[in-house]
């Protein structure tokens, strides 16, 4: 099944083995990814914090070692979300108060990445506090899905997305509490992971405002991998935890999925659930067991209101609501009661699937708006609703902390369409796997 590919540039694992056989030097593959940032971003904006010189001397010295097991990545140029520190690099979180919030030391995610042989050319986009399914901020301007500069590649981690989608950069690394690593990915027509809560440290991950101070690591959000494809992205989760991961590898034939199509919060637009519903049928005639409904499924839309309340707490860090009511500590330890219970009730649903898929979110890429999507609206079916309701489906695998993975399964139009691959959670390798195992059915 076809999808707009943008790019026929190599992945991360296969950069890193030209550079291991002599076919380019590390400094090569910085300079050609320098090149192609800036010959795409002038229209795009990803990009938006560089920083080739040290790049380009990182490589000079990698120029005089040569990789190992331990450096698989040896030599590979990539970029990361400007919300995680770089040594030496503004970290704003899209606030023009905090253009000179310079980080001091690495965050743990680029320390494991640099210690793997990855070389960072800069920072990627982000909406203000990183609340928006656009990129788009009063310091660094706004992103251009690569697909439709008149559309959103997706937010928070949208930079991230469209540098990959685009093919300045192989890999990119962002974090997920509403659907921020999988939105852009289905946005933007790449292959994202949303790990388990908790399997990768966002050490160096902190608002600006906690700069310097330590933060800890907030309920509901992960930080998670974007690629090209799924070999990449089980490389670099591999590389971020240290949390010992099996991963189940089987042919669909012997899969047996759970579909979801609709949600009781939000209608799903037809360019998304066109693709999807062509994706389970050739799946199904690839021999995997697929099924739409199932009475052991949990109340989805009691399990999206617990959802929000416990999102626009964690993002307000307690502040007072809309309403000007502020959660008590009892209502935190309910809402976290409920967490559990909604885990639960995910571990039954695997214990009769495998797998369970979903829409990353009810619409393909929004077009450009100047207010947050979550304020205004979209459009879905031609009609207008609530934009926050779109967050359904992010919600889906975010409150009950179980990883999910989306892949690129066709089209509507010039407009790429994913969909998640959520299971058990720690099987996170296995998402991943399943996810490869369904795009190759998809894509051949």
């Amino acid at each position: 099944m076809a999808y707009p590919k943008l790019t026929d540039k190599p992945g991360a694992i296969e950069t890193a083995a030209r550079i291991a056989a002599g076919e380019i030097s590390p400094l090569e593959a910085v300079d050609a990814a320098i090149a192609r940032i800036e010959h795409l971003d002038t229209h795009i904006n990803a990009v938006v914090v560089c920083d080739f010189e040290r790049a380009r001397d990182a490589a000079k010295a990698m120029d005089k070692s040569a990789p190992s097991d331990a450096t698989p990545l040896f030599g590979v140029p990539m970029t990361i979300k400007e919300s995680f520190d770089i040594a030496g690099l503004p970290t704003t979180w899209g606030h023009e108060a905090h253009r000179d919030n310079i980080a001091t030391a690495d965050s743990a995610v680029v320390r494991k990445l640099k210690a793997a042989g990855a070389i960072f050319l800069g920072k990627t986009n982000v909406p203000p506090d990183l609340a928006d399914w656009q990129s788009n901020n009063p310091v660094y301007g706004r992103t251009n899905n690569p697909h439709d500069h008149e559309r959103s590649p997706g937010g928070s981690s949208g930079g991230s997305a469209a540098a990959v989608a685009s093919g300045m950069v192989p890999c990119e690394f962002g974090t997920d509490i509403g659907g921020s690593v999988r939105v852009p990915a289905h946005f933007c027509g790449v292959w994202g992971h949303k790990s388990s809560w908790g399997l990768v440290s966002k050490e160096g991950h902190d608002h600006p405002l906690m700069a310097g101070r330590g933060a800890h690591d907030g309920v509901l959000s992960i930080a998670g991998p974007l690629a090209r494809n799924g070999a990449d992205l089980s490389l670099l989760t591999r590389i971020t935890t240290d949390r010992p991961l099996e991963e189940r590898r089987a042919p669909l034939s012997q899969m047996r999925f759970l579909a979801l199509i609709d949600h009781p919060d939000c209608e799903t637009d037809d360019g998304v659930r066109g693709p999807l519903k062509a994706a389970l049928d050739t799946m199904r005639q690839a021999g995997a067991t697929v099924d739409t409904s199932s009475d052991i499924l949990p109340d989805l839309a009691a399990q999206h209101a617990d959802y929000m309340r416990m999102l626009n707490v964690a993002m307000a860090r307690g502040a007072p609501g809309k309403d000007g009511k502020r959660a008590s500590a009892t209502d935190w330890f309910n809402m976290l009661d409920l967490q559990y219970r909604n885990e639960l009730a995910w571990a039954k649903v695997f214990e009769t699937y495998d797998f369970v898929l979903a829409p990353p979110a009810p619409v393909l890429a929004v077009p450009h708006t100047d207010g947050r999507v979550f304020d205004g609206e979209i459009e879905v079916n031609g009609r207008q609703v609530r934009g926050a309701a779109g967050l359904c489906w992010a919600g889906l695998a975010t409150f009950p902390n179980l990883p999910s993975t989306v892949l690129p399964i066709g089209a509507s139009g010039d407009l790429p369409c994913g969909m998640q691959v959520m299971g058990p959670r720690w099987a996170d390798l296995s998402t991943i796997a399943a996810a490869e195992a369904i795009g190759q059915v998809l894509h051949s």
